[in-house]
């Protein structure tokens, strides 16, 4: 984990994440949970989908109005299976799982050490693979309510 600001441009293998393997925390704790990291994860990529409500009023003479009412957050995450790390065993165990059982948190730092921290559902969307391939572990961490984004403040 990079604990180092960064500016300019940078690797996406400098992102750091974590999810919290004690289930969800209540909204006063999430920024403050501990978040482990899933290792052997090879990919992140992460989605947001806003819901635009749109009207065309007369006095607009038929041009449309917007309005942004709604946010969500998917972060798909591919790697391999790593039997025995804390945060890969929590992950591929929440495959068998449904309900409250699947909800969690997940913390992303940027390489500037700005945070995104997500109360979300972790949906196992796939296991194993081909004979001669390592064992895969891919997962979506879908939002479920508002996400916490902490600016980094230099002193």
């Amino acid at each position: 984990m990079l604990d180092e600001v960064r500016t300019g441009v940078n690797p996406v293998n400098e992102i750091t994440f974590g999810v919290c393997i004690t289930g969800r925390p209540e909204d006063a704790e999430l920024e403050t949970a501990q978040y482990t990291t899933v290792k052997d994860a090879e990919s992140l990529s992460i989605a947001m989908d806003g819901q635009v409500e749109e009207w065309n009023p007369m006095d607009r003479a038929g041009w449309t109005r917007r309005l942004m009412t709604s946010k969500s957050i998917s972060i798909s995450m591919g790697g391999k299976r790593n039997y025995g790390d804390a945060g890969n065993d929590y992950v591929a165990s929440l495959a068998w799982k449904n309900g409250q059982d699947v909800n969690s948190a997940m913390k992303i730092t940027f390489p500037n050490q700005d945070a995104l921290i997500i109360p979300c559902v972790i949906n196992v969307t796939s296991m194993a693979g081909d004979s001669t391939a390592i064992d895969a572990l891919e997962w979506e961490a879908l939002s479920d309510g508002k996400p916490i984004y902490v600016t980094y403040q230099t002193v």
